[in-house]
């Protein structure tokens, strides 16, 4: 049975939470603040983290970046506030995805399977004989093992990042529309998402570029997208 992790101060959110889980056979635990909900993220085998951004001690961009430190473990942000911003910093932390309160439960639930059965993919993609290596100017991609080298010296990507990099590696020369890299890799259409794609193009390239500024990988098509170059 998979364990999910719901740290949610409001404990009435977080019950309901729970029930519409229990009912799909999830085992959930509920941590009412973010110093509990963190050492337990951190200590524990959790599938999942449903994480409210607005908790009473350390807020959940916290919570986020540290268990990201350590963990891939899928992580769903949950808050009440709709601004933009606060969508792109928690994606930009490693969050895999953002929801907006007030949300129906199975709208949640549904985003909660998602993303562990795309999480169960990448982790069955490591099998050996599903091994394949790109390497293109000093760039290496090892699409079985996840992990990426520049020059030989290995960089750390986050899943989705890992994700937006391979899906551009793949379409070489081809300019790829934001619109079509959000649907591709998060699995839904953007409506109005796009800025998410950027702030992980961003991450990309602060680690694998001399100089992010004037990259030599990734390249920025005004207006519409990105296209790697080789």
């Amino acid at each position: 049975m998979q364990r999910i992790l719901i740290i949610e101060d409001d404990e009435a959110i977080a019950e309901l939470e729970k029930d519409y889980l229990e009912v799909d056979n999830f085992s959930v635990v509920i941590e009412n603040n973010g110093k509990a909900g963190l050492n337990r993220a951190l200590h524990e085998n959790f599938d999942l983290l449903i994480l409210d951004i607005m908790l009473p001690d350390i807020d959940g961009f916290t919570v986020c970046s540290e268990v990201r430190k350590v963990k891939n473990t899928p992580i769903l942000l949950v808050s009440a506030k709709k601004e933009d911003i606060d969508k792109i910093r928690g994606l930009g932390m490693g969050a895999d995805d953002y929801i907006t309160k007030p949300f129906s439960p199975g709208e949640l639930v549904a985003r909660v399977k998602a993303h562990l059965s795309r999480f169960e993919r990448l982790i069955g993609s490591n099998a050996p004989n599903n091994r394949n290596v790109i390497e293109i100017r000093g760039l290496k991609l090892d699409e079985s093992s996840r992990i990426v080298t520049v020059n030989g010296e290995d960089v750390q990507l986050s899943f989705k990042e890992f994700d937006v990099l391979l899906y551009l590696v793949k379409n070489p020369n081809k300019v790829i529309p934001k619109e079509e890299l959000f649907e591709k890799i998060w699995g839904q259409e953007s409506c109005g998402e796009v800025n998410t794609v950027t702030v992980h193009i961003k991450k990309i390239r602060e680690k694998i570029e001399i100089e992010p500024s004037d990259p030599q990988y990734i390249e920025t098509i005004w207006g519409i997208g990105y296209r790697f170059r080789v």
